[in-house]
């Protein structure tokens, strides 16, 4: 199958048994077109019109994927049409590698190969309520910035290029922030949620350092006027996972919508036009680039899902600080083992376990 998808994995690699995902795929269309087979009255607002519509579409192209993944189950790749490699590429991206969006630091129970998500709820929860969204307060162009997460006692880790949105080099080897900005992280903005409303803030107070080598920044924060103390911080892998390859993941981040190094296409099928908001985004790791201090993954993510972290489904720990990606290639994050006894990471008390 060509690499069409995003995601730089193939269906075979993704997915346990392709008939088990079309039988669900093709039950879930069956219930679907059941609750939308009748008609529209002719008067009905045109919002309504344009969601109804595009609920055939998604099912027409998931009808192609189902076709698409019983050729592909039988070993007939090369029968397969555009469209149903079109609709492979959609199942691919809604069942293997979804974005799930967060309410109320919780998701929807899921099916099929993520049901395991279902059994680590509560590990996965604690892990919602230590990342949040950088907002920025003063600046001329953005009103947030990326994803940052809790990682020691008063410091939460981004990237450096979403740190440089508010702070700049003092000339004394150290950051301050920019004139006029301030910043802080909530842990909601979740879909539906209003701004400001549910879990506590932090306020960015100092910038701790920003990594020379990595794409890297260390934030010290504090609580938000009136709300609850700063949680425990999340536990970061101090040595590397047994393996990396095929190791099962998770992201918690702001996909934000980015047209300019995505295909928007997909960028709909996985984010339903639905961006900025908080998500669970699993997916694995694929490979360690030890001399490049990169391992990469295939977790569905968009600009703004800056400064994620990359977890490890197993025990929950940081494997890697999400940093970028490229379409169809793989996503990019540092693997922070290996920066166990960096001095700007000890500076901050990263919590090493």
């Amino acid at each position: 199958m060509p690499k069409r998808s995003p995601v730089a994995t193939r269906p075979e690699q993704i997915f346990a048994d392709l008939r088990d995902v079309a039988r669900r795929v093709r039950i879930a269309l069956s219930e679907e077109m059941a609750e939308s087979a009748e008609e529209l009255p002719h008067d009905a607002a045109p919002a309504r019109q344009v969601g109804h519509f595009a609920q055939l579409e998604r099912a027409r192209v998931l009808a192609a994927g189902v076709s698409g993944l019983d050729k592909l189950a039988d070993g007939r790749a090369d029968r397969m049409s555009d469209e149903e490699y079109f609709g492979v590429e959609a199942v691919v991206l809604f069942e293997g590698r979804p974005a799930i969006p967060i309410q109320g630091r919780d998701f929807a129970p899921q099916q099929g190969d993520w049901s395991v998500l279902n059994v680590h709820r509560a590990a996965i929860r604690e892990s919602i309520g230590r990342v949040g969204r950088i907002e920025v307060t003063g600046h001329p162009g953005l009103d947030w910035a990326g994803t940052a997460f809790l990682v020691g006692p008063e410091a939460v880790m981004t990237n450096r290029h979403v740190a440089v949105e508010f702070a700049r080099a003092d000339g004394n080897g150290g950051w301050t922030f920019r004139e006029g900005i301030s910043a802080r992280v909530d842990t909601a903005e979740e879909v539906g949620g209003e701004p400001g409303d549910g879990p506590p803030e932090f306020d960015i107070t100092d910038v701790l350092g920003i990594h020379q080598d990595v794409d890297m920044a260390l934030l010290r924060v504090a609580p938000a006027s009136g709300t609850n103390p700063l949680p425990t911080p999340l536990a970061v892998a101090a040595e590397p996972p047994a393996d990396v390859a095929g190791r099962r993941v998770y992201l918690i981040g702001y996909p934000a919508w980015d047209g300019r190094r995505n295909e928007p296409e997909s960028m709909r099928r996985i984010f339903m036009d639905v961006y900025n908001v908080k998500r669970l985004q699993p997916g694995t790791a694929t490979e360690l680039v030890p001399d490049r201090l990169v391992v990469k993954h295939d977790c569905s993510t968009l600009g703004s899902n800056s400064g994620s972290p990359v977890i490890d489904l197993t025990d929950h720990r940081v494997l890697g600080l999400h940093f970028g990606g490229r379409y169809r290639v793989g996503n990019f994050a540092v693997p922070l083992w290996q920066l166990v006894d960096d001095p700007l990471l000890r500076r901050a008390r990263v919590n090493f376990v």
